[in-house]
């Protein structure tokens, strides 16, 4: 059974090199100014992505703000705050694996930035290394385990804290309007799940 994003990626172009008319030129010439409707075509991959990347950015400030702070937040019980940090962990994966099995492909065919090994999914790599470890210190917090410790948290974050960040920013950067307009015509744009 095909998946939906599979039947949606039907018809957007395997090709190995990029059409004429989107590849990006040797020499960086300046393209024709956007229209509103253009643009709004052609960034909406990067707004849509903000949006799930604006969660796991609030969901990251309290968990990290708890930890520098040395509290929990106003009225949050241990079990919801370990339950909002579980939740993080699970929904980031989640979502990298939507990336990486579904849209990343796609976006591979032209846009050397999401081809496999180079920096964006590196980053997956190396930020799932610090969540695996986040989420098994939560799980031995909440089974009692281990005694919820928020410098020890805090310990744990900082391993993966900067490039998480540096990823969230870049992700959304490569797919702004200014640069998938380099490789993309708007018929195939039509075509790129989201």
């Amino acid at each position: 059974m095909k998946q939906p994003f599979d039947e949606m990626a039907k018809g957007v172009p395997k090709a190995d090199a990029p059409t004429e008319a989107a590849a990006p030129k040797q020499e960086e010439q300046a393209l024709p100014k956007l229209s509103p409707q253009e643009f709004r075509m052609y960034n909406r991959m990067s707004e849509h992505m903000d949006m799930f990347h604006e969660h796991f950015r609030h969901t990251w400030n309290t968990l990290y703000g708890a930890c520098t702070s040395g509290k929990r937040p106003a009225g949050m019980s241990i079990r919801t705050f370990l339950s909002e940090g579980e939740q993080f962990c699970q929904q980031l994966t989640f979502h990298h694996n939507i990336e990486e099995q579904h849209i990343f492909p796609i976006l591979a065919r032209k846009m050397p930035a999401f081809k496999k090994e180079l920096q964006l999914l590196t980053q997956h790599k190396e930020i799932h290394i610090g969540l695996d470890k986040l989420e098994e210190y939560l799980g031995k917090c909440r089974s009692g385990e281990k005694e919820l410790r928020l410098d020890e948290m805090k310990t744990v974050m900082d391993s993966f804290g900067t490039v998480l960040w540096q990823h969230l920013d870049e992700e959304v950067h490569e797919l702004r309007a200014e640069n998938m307009r380099k490789y993309w015509t708007p018929e195939e744009m039509r075509r790129i799940p989201i």
